[in-house]
């Protein structure tokens, strides 16, 4: 009876693999998100740049007013 000789560096190495592997997969389900879902954020973010834009006050909106004398 013959024990099969395991190179103990190569099996650590795999082992690590494994680990960051199961890492990788846990971080991306927990981060990541869909095409879909990025494209509906930037979506929203375009919207609410334009709509901040149409508020905002040009330097010579005050000029116009001028103080009520």
């Amino acid at each position: 009876m013959t024990a099969e000789i395991v190179n103990l560096r190569k099996a650590r190495k795999v082992r690590d693999r494994r680990a960051k592997a199961k890492r990788a997969d846990e971080n991306r389900v927990k981060f990541g998100r869909t095409k879909a879902e990025r494209a509906v954020a930037e979506a929203a973010r375009e919207i609410e740049l334009r709509r901040l834009a149409a508020h905002e006050r040009d330097a010579n909106d005050d000029d116009e007013s001028g103080p009520a004398s």
